[in-house]
């Protein structure tokens, strides 16, 4: 009989699995990998055969589909075949972090893998980022040019050895190589690189490293300030890479949850909660942390003297990660670390933060993909996502494949790795790519617009809009395989079916519809993304209502005065936190992409509910303007001190969630719903999370929160995809 096994069965170590439980069950027969699926012609014991597989698995295999045929060919013994193209369904595996037992073989000066900064096996090192096409075999991948040596070969070769067909194997002898370069690009060997690079980071130069999925910029914690001058970084937040778990614990509480979560196969950087550094994450009381994930990374902090490391993507903020040498020396490091092997596909480090058992996904990148996401409908969808922060997402045999994170579609280098990502999906999803339809977002404005409609003609299929918030709500729905909720979509902005910018939104949402049934108060930005990237207009807004002039004066009071009723309307969340923060004087500029609201967060985890504001509803429209005038009033320009500002912020926001949360609750009742949900970039704030699950759950419902899809822009492209696949599938 003939098994089709689907999943993540490639690369994995999964053939070797088969091949050994054939051979103790006495069967005859072979496997063979066929496309992105794993092929088992047995003669005899199929159930027991299929149990001890599942009982058997690698840890990074995944079973999802095993479907039996008749086969009655005989065989003389069980033997592995070489691979062939068949179906492509499943995807190559994602990027592990090296594994224990390739970890000791790092450190021991008897192994011949000893401080080889590329040592892995089947179960660890890089899959996604090294494949240029599947089957999963090594002349697919960026290995292609390093000839396996002698020793090598065979362990390649043998079935019964934990590194048998490990597609990126190699040693000293015949693997890639790491050599140190100084700023004007003068090779200064490969002897030692990996030590005199920590010297120079200890003596504190900025360096650049290459690694399996692009570049990282890298120095010690003493050089940031330095650091964020030299890159145009004053205020964002930098992650941490620490040496290992016991050192996490100097920088950051961290539950049983986010300790399990750092120390995963995926290895992301997690945000926690900060002790220290402060410089790390100005203004944040979170930090991002993440521990070595290669070989390279270990054998650094063996030679390092601090016990972190500053590490960042090696980028313009919102560009494509650089992957090239010569894109490296156009940054103008100090000293530079660099391999001989290519990098077919960019990966960012995924960025993750937990809320009791849920895990929200800022950045669902390295570790995570090409993981899909199991939809109900099976028409071929590709869409593009948003404007910032996207991703692509394909959809095929009721399978739906996010890129990894993309970045800033304003970017022309940004566009480009969004068409290239898709196409690469398309390529190892299907034998001839072929799809139904292409969705873009609603806002004429996007860039990604551009990518979609290339493809749109390309494959001469139609083009669909989607407005942005209900893409937000529906990713929630297809995160928590759920029909429908009234979902807060809470958000910066987002075009709306009326012309305006949304963004403090209640969906009633499906697949099929949605139906506003409330919003906050519209508030003017004046002069559109300027009063985004300047908070201080959004005051000025605000308090004009009131004819009172706030951070403007004279001519410039003149002029924003004239934008009051021209400027487009947003009844976002975001922008509300953003004015708030910069009335209270916590961020007055904002130098990064919602620095002002997430500044308000250290705020809100200590503030409590001391005052009191008057919030009128009407029709379903929230009132904000009129708290800002409450506010000012209550405060009549006193020096608060930190915890009464905390108190003052904390007490504003929950009478706008409170609202907000009540007419989510009722409607919810009105049509017998038992849930409410969450989504947008302001639910990764935890403090609101919080302060509406409190309210839902004191009403009797359930809040659904995300998971495994991005509450952010990111898994727009996957509530767009959800929405055109249940519509051309009815």
């Amino acid at each position: 009989m003939k098994l089709i096994f689907k999943g993540v069965v490639q690369g994995v170590g999964f053939r070797p699995t088969i091949y050994r439980i054939a051979k103790k069950l006495g069967l005859k027969g072979y496997v063979l990998n066929k496309g992105s699926e794993v092929e088992v012609v047995i003669d005899n014991k199929k159930d027991e055969f299929i149990k001890q597989v599942k009982d058997n698995l690698p840890s990074i295999a995944r079973i999802t589909e095993i479907t039996v045929k008749k086969d009655e060919r005989t065989f003389d013994d069980f033997k592995i075949l070489h691979s062939k193209n068949g179906e492509r369904q499943s995807l190559i595996p994602i990027d592990v972090g090296i594994c224990n037992d390739c970890l000791k073989e790092l450190f021991n000066e008897k192994d011949k893998r000893y401080f080889f900064p590329f040592t892995n096996c089947t179960l660890c090192g890089a899959r996604y980022s090294v494949v240029k096409d599947v089957p999963y075999d090594r002349e697919r991948t960026s290995m292609d040019e390093f000839k396996l040596c002698k020793e090598c070969l065979r362990e390649y070769k043998d079935p019964l050895n934990r590194r048998y067909h490990a597609q990126t194997i190699s040693c000293s002898k015949c693997g890639p190589k790491y050599n140190l370069y100084d700023k004007n690009k003068k090779d200064l060997g490969e002897k030692d690189s990996i030590k005199r690079f920590a010297e120079k980071i200890d003596a504190g130069k900025i360096g650049v490293i290459k690694s399996w999925g692009g570049m990282h910029l890298c120095c010690n914690l003493s050089q940031i300030y330095r650091f964020r001058n030299w890159y145009g970084r004053p205020q964002k937040a930098f992650a941490l890479m620490v040496k290992d778990i016991k050192s996490v614990k100097n920088y950051a509480e961290i539950t049983k949850d986010e300790e399990n979560l750092l120390l995963s196969k995926s290895r992301p950087i997690v945000l926690v909660k900060k002790i220290c550094c402060e410089e790390v994450s100005p203004g944040l009381n979170t930090i991002g942390l993440f521990l070595p994930y290669t070989g390279l990374h270990h054998l650094l902090f063996s030679y390092l003297k601090s016990d972190s490391l500053v590490m960042t993507s090696s980028n313009i903020p919102g560009e494509a990660m650089i992957t090239t040498d010569e894109e490296a020396f156009s940054i103008d490091a100090d000293i530079y670390l660099l391999h001989n092997r290519s990098i077919p596909n960019r990966v960012d480090d995924s960025v993750v933060r937990m809320w009791k058992d849920n895990t929200f996904f800022i950045r669902r990148s390295r570790g995570y993909v090409p993981e899909p996401i199991a939809v109900s409908y099976k028409k071929r969808i590709l869409s593009v996502g948003a404007g910032e922060n996207i991703t692509g997402a394909i959809s095929v045999n009721k399978n739906v494949y996010a890129t990894q994170y993309i970045g800033n579609s304003k970017y022309y280098s940004t566009l480009g790795f969004l068409e290239d990502s898709l196409n690469y999906l398309l390529k190892l999803t299907m034998v001839k790519p072929k799809i139904n339809a292409v969705v873009q977002d609603l806002h004429p404005g996007y860039d990604s617009r551009i990518v979609a409609k290339k493809f749109s003609e390309g494959f001469s299929v139609p083009l669909f809009e989607v407005q942005h918030h209900w893409a937000h709500a529906v990713s929630l729905l297809v995160d928590r395989n759920i029909e429908e909720s009234v979902v807060l979509t809470l958000d910066g902005l987002g075009y709306g079916s009326d012309g305006t910018f949304w963004g403090g939104e209640i969906l009633a949402s499906n697949f099929e519809e949605f139906d506003r049934v409330g919003h906050l108060e519209y508030i003017p930005l004046l002069g559109g993304d300027q009063a985004t990237r300047d908070p201080r207009r959004l005051v000025f807004a605000v308090f004009k209502k009131f004819r009172i002039e706030k951070f403007f004066s004279g001519n410039e009071a003149a002029i924003l005065g004239k934008l009051m009723d021209k400027s487009p309307k947003s009844s976002s969340l975001g922008r509300v936190l953003d004015t708030l923060s910069c009335y209270l004087n916590i961020c007055t500029k904002r130098t990064y992409d919602g620095e002002p609201a997430m500044k308000l967060e250290k705020y809100l985890s200590i503030g409590k509910s001391k005052y009191s504001f008057d919030c009128e509803v009407k029709k379903g429209v929230v009132g904000t303007i009129d708290l800002f005038r409450q506010l000012d009033e209550k405060i009549k320009n006193k020096s608060l001190n930190e915890k009464e500002k905390a108190d003052y912020v904390y007490s504003f926001v929950k009478t706008i969630l409170n609202n907000l949360t009540d007419i989510a609750i009722e409607h919810a009742d009105n049509i017998g719903i038992n849930n409410v949900g969450l989504t947008g970039g302001v639910s990764y704030n935890i403090p609101i999370v919080e302060m509406i699950e409190k309210q839902v759950k004191k009403a009797g419902l359930k809040l659904i929160v995300h998971n495994n899809v991005p509450n952010g822009d990111g898994g727009i492209s996957i509530g767009q995809n959800a929405i055109i696949g249940h519509k051309l599938d009815s």
